[in-house]
Order: C-alpha cells, then structure tokens, then sequence
C-alpha cells in the first residue's frame, strides 16, 4: 500500500504561487456562493487551507539591535 508524502520541498515562491492561486479560486467561489449555496462549504476550506499555510511560516526579526515592526 502507497503511503503519503508528508515532505515537500517548496520554495517561496511556489508558495506565493499557490497562495495566489487558493486566494483566486477563493474570491471566484466568493462570488458563486448566491447562486450556489453549496459553495460556502468550498470557501470555508480554502480559507482554512490558507490558514494552516500561513501557520506554518517562519517568520524572522533580526537577533541583534531593535526591532520595529511594520
């Protein structure tokens, strides 16, 4: 039996990539949503796709002197 690969090796910019691309089919179902109730339900889970992506960014600020934030 197949096992998943729970691996991946992305670069930033293949994450932007899907970033953008999860954010498009996003705001087209956004807009499909009046017309077909059962796309809420898609909506809710590229959200929430986006969210664990999100999550699971490191985000860095320099280790020497002040950092201000912005």
């Amino acid at each position: 039996m197949a096992k998943f690969n729970t691996k991946f090796e992305l670069s930033v910019s293949d994450m932007t990539i899907i970033e953008d691309a999860l954010r498009a089919s996003k705001l087209a179902k956004t807009q499909e949503i009046k017309k077909k109730p059962m796309e809420k339900q898609n909506v809710r889970e590229i959200h929430e796709l986006l969210g664990r992506l999100h999550n699971q960014k490191n985000f860095y600020r320099p280790s020497n002197g002040i950092y201000i934030g912005g």
